[in-house]
């Protein structure tokens, strides 16, 4: 008697993962240039994967759902890389000017984040057995995410549920887009508090979604800004740190006072401790290197034994073979864009890029392991930072390599949570690995492409940027670091107090803390104000109900809040190319 194999790798999953996965980017790059972080899109794409995989076809399994939920958020991830750097150059000129120069220098881009984001995801195959097998790391969002996969009896209840957060977040997006009802509502104006404090709250269901997901792991970056705002403004202020120009209107005074704050104390400080929480977080796992070394040496001497799909890995040399071919590319982008550099500045720009690359996907996949939190912003900063220099400050050259930094850390992130996932639910690593090496080249496409429509055709003029619905704050930080780099005006001693700040902060048991707090302090607070609100009601809601409960009810409902508003402003770019 002969049995069916076991349904995994399919032609349902595969596309229903593509689909979602390019849905997805668009809707999350929407996302990150209002909120200024990314999200991931495993648990979305594990719920709708039930109800169409096993509530339509009737034949989805586990392990087949969990190969549709890698290929989506590995299309997914790269967005979060593209859309902290590449925004940056549409805000400095480089970008909007020219249709024929724009369409070559984000073909170029699109061609490296690609190179990145094969990188990313093959650098990390040989640790797979260092951090799960042997170290046990929890990877809280792979984890979470094999509990939706093992509970498909209650995949079309949580679909029902995702659909109607959707649907309520559209309905009252649309109602803000057409100005009938208000982004924001300001408490604290109406009670007499003063305008640097921004008490405003920003009436996204998107923000509070995003907060609701996050519960209490994300409530030190909400703490973070109301310490930054509602403790260290008002003590700048009252100790004269911030100056009062003469004949100036009381409410004119207090938004110079905001700007000023935010531009020239607490968002360099922010940067600052984002650096330096990412430079502690890769020094904590400097003692890990040595058994991630000895996993790839045991990975190089086991690759020949076996044919390709009975590995439980990748065979080593297509890793290497995947790498070099990568390098070899992005360092022909590199002579391409600035030919003046020369073959052997190019070949050194490239070399420190794929260097840092391996290096932070490896911090960065440690951090996410053990706090589900990750440095990918600071780490990125080193990055530019660095290429800026090595490169002569050619800002096109620094970007892109910025970009592949992202987009590489972020894969390598997402890789190894989709192999915990697999882990705990029982599927064959090999086979993950290769479908998201399969798609590391859709989402870039997709991410550029859409970060391009938004600025010719989102809400504001242009269609992101500080002062927009769309402010895009880390490209804008970004921005503020390049040009302070550039000029030889960069507040130094900001970012070293608060890379010193970071550090300190980043040695103490909360996992990241450094880093989120870093965060929240350059992030607009009135962004940071409503994701509090929502990580506090989740803590509320697990309290009463249980996590069980939050799991089967309030994640799928948060994920749809998240889906319907982004949508809602990719239509309207839509609507604006069709006219």
């Amino acid at each position: 008697m002969t049995t069916k194999a076991y349904r995994e790798i399919t032609i349902p999953a595969v596309i229903l993962g593509v689909l979602q996965g390019i849905i997805m980017t668009a809707a999350f790059v929407y996302a990150g240039l209002r909120l200024g972080f990314g999200i991931g899109g495993s648990t979305i794409a594990a719920i709708m994967g039930f109800a169409l995989l096993k509530g339509v076809l009737k034949k989805g399994t586990i392990c087949e759902n969990n190969i549709n939920q890698t290929i989506a958020s590995g299309i997914n991830t790269t967005g979060s890389g593209i859309i902290f750097t590449l925004p940056v150059l549409y805000l400095m000129g480089f970008l909007g000017n020219d249709l024929t120069s724009d369409i070559k220098i984000l073909g170029l881009i699109a061609l490296a984040a690609t190179a990145g984001s094969f990188i990313g995801v093959a650098v990390i195959i040989p640790l797979r057995k260092q951090m799960i097998d042997f170290e046990r790391l929890r990877f809280p969002s792979g984890t979470a995410v094999s509990v939706i996969l093992k509970s498909p009896g209650a995949g079309k209840t949580k679909a029902m549920l995702m659909v109607g957060g959707t649907l309520l977040s559209a309905f009252v997006s649309f109602l803000m887009h057409k100005g009938l009802i208000p982004e924001s509502f300001d408490l604290g104006g109406l009670l007499g508090f003063p305008i640097y404090t921004q008490t405003a709250i920003y009436l996204s269901l998107m923000n509070l979604g995003a907060g609701l997901l996050a519960g209490k792991g994300g409530l030190p970056f909400a703490l973070g800004g109301c310490l930054a705002y509602w403790v260290l403004a008002p003590i700048a202020v009252q100790m004269g740190w911030v100056p009062t120009p003469e004949a100036m209107s009381p409410e004119a005074l207090g938004v110079f006072q905001k700007d000023f704050l935010y531009g020239n104390m607490l968002r360099p400080m922010g940067i600052g401790m984002l650096i330096g929480g990412a430079v502690c977080g890769a020094l904590m796992t400097l003692p890990v290197l040595k058994s991630v070394f000895k996993s790839l040496a045991q990975a190089a001497s086991a690759s020949g034994e076996h044919s390709f799909l009975k590995n439980d890995e990748m065979p080593l040399k297509y890793i290497v073979v995947s790498v070099i071919g990568s390098f070899l590319f992005l360092l022909g982008i590199c002579n391409f864009i600035a030919p003046e550099m020369g073959f052997l500045q190019s070949f050194v720009v490239a070399f420190a890029g794929l260097v840092w690359m391996i290096l932070a996907g490896m911090i960065v996949a440690q951090c996410t392991g053990t706090t589900d939190t990750s440095p990918l912003s600071g780490l990125s900063l080193i990055a530019v930072t660095l290429i800026l220099f090595l490169s002569g400050q050619k800002v096109l050259v620094t970007v892109l390599i910025g970009v592949t930094v992202c987009v590489a850390t972020a894969q390598c992130a997402d890789m190894m949570q989709d192999l915990k996932t697999g882990f705990l639910i029982g599927g064959i690593p090999v086979k993950q690995q290769m479908v998201q090496l399969c798609v590391a080249w859709i989402g870039p496409l997709v991410a550029v492409t859409t970060v391009a429509i938004l600025w010719k055709y989102g809400s504001g003029s242009p269609g992101f940027g500080p002062g927009t619905t769309l402010p895009a704050p880390q490209a804008d930080a970004l921005q503020s670091m390049i040009g302070g780099v550039m000029s030889g005006n960069a507040p130094y001693m900001k970012y070293l107090s608060g890379g010193l700040l970071g550090a300190a902060l980043s040695v103490l048991p909360v996992g990241g803390l450094g880093v989120l707090i870093g965060l929240s302090m350059y992030l607009p607070f009135f962004i940071t104000l409503g994701y509090g609100i929502g990580c506090v009601a989740n803590m509320i809601i697990v309290k009463a109900k249980g996590l069980s409960w939050v799991e089967d009810y309030v994640t799928p409902m948060a994920a749809g809040l998240i889906v319907g508003e982004a949508m809602i402003g990719l239509v309207f770019a839509v609507m604006d190319i069709i006219k």
